[in-house]
């Protein structure tokens, strides 16, 4: 210890702390103030005051925290319980309000068309695995009205039709299915018609083809093909798609065209079904003009006998 007071180590401190000490007493001088004992104490333990003060808040929100740590937790979980509420009041609000934008959609749909028979909006339930044309089950049946071969459409456009129903669910197939054939006209000529059929080369786009078209037409490129109503399966007028590219078929014979639906049909949610229309082919009409028919045919062939 007697070294350290001799070293120079020792002799600089003191000369900082007698510099310093000079420096605060200037300090106080110069502002006009008396330099007394308790003054001077107070400058000197200025900062250590600050730096205990310091150190106190820091326990003394450690022990808060520790003391009340039970009270603290319990007050976590309610309010975390609290967010968990919202958050799901959050998610129904915003079903709710796309429930009711869907229905908004499908009531402009019987506005326009007066003569539709529609269903309830219909929730897609899932696709059909492994079908490269997109067939999916929607979550209405019989039960709903809903028959074999009705068209199915959105506000923006044709779907498709179902194919298998039973009392609560049916199988939809889309227009980029093969084994679906539409007659369609270009909605700007009133004209030019053709077939809408799918083909596996165009579904892996989600496009489908519009074929048998006469070559000599007037179609171009973004021209709106709609249904011509004529095969009794699906209502006048409704939007398919529109063209994208025209060129001739394989044969050479007719032109074909590239066709983008307007419903992305890889993407529904919901769909709705239309049950019946102005027009609509019924198989129990159709018997009833068989039965009709062989009833005049039976009375022709008595009479011929009476002769």
């Amino acid at each position: 210890m007697r070294e350290f007071f001799k070293s120079t180590r020792c002799k600089v401190l003191l000369a900082f702390l007698a510099f310093l000490i000079g420096i605060m007493i200037y300090a106080v001088t110069r502002g006009g103030y008396s330099i007394s004992g308790a003054s001077f104490i107070n400058t000197i333990t200025k900062p250590f005051r600050a730096a205990s003060n310091r150190i106190s808040m820091k326990m003394e929100n450690t022990v808060d925290k520790l003391s009340n740590a039970d009270k603290y937790y319990e007050e976590n979980e309610r309010l975390k319980k609290q967010i968990g509420e919202l958050n799901a009041q959050l998610t129904e609000y915003d079903a709710i309000k796309a429930e009711v934008e869907e229905l908004r959609k499908f009531v402009t749909i019987k506005e326009k068309n007066e003569d539709y028979q529609l269903s309830q909006p219909c929730g897609v339930l899932g696709y059909v695995t492994n079908d490269p044309f997109k067939s999916f089950t929607i979550d209405k049946g019989s039960e709903d009205g809903i028959l074999v071969n009705c068209p199915v459409v959105t506000a923006e456009g044709l779907v498709g039709i179902t194919v298998e129903v039973s009392k609560h669910v049916s199988t939809v197939r889309t227009i980029l299915s093969p084994d679906l054939s539409v007659a369609a006209v270009a909605s700007s000529s009133n004209a030019d018609q053709g077939i809408i059929e799918g083909n596996i080369l165009s579904s892996e786009n989600g496009q489908t083809k519009l074929i048998h078209v006469p070559k000599k037409n007037k179609l171009k490129r973004g021209d709106l093909m709609i249904t011509t109503g004529t095969s009794g399966l699906f209502p006048k007028d409704y939007p398919i798609g529109t063209i994208l590219d025209i060129g001739l078929d394989s044969n050479g014979l007719s032109v074909c065209a590239d066709i983008q639906p307007c419903v992305d049909v890889t993407r529904l949610t919901s769909v709705i079904v239309i049950t019946d229309f102005s027009g609509k082919f019924h198989e129990d009409e159709d018997e009833d003009d068989n039965k009709k028919s062989e009833d005049k045919a039976d009375k022709d062939e008595g009479k011929a006998h009476e002769d």
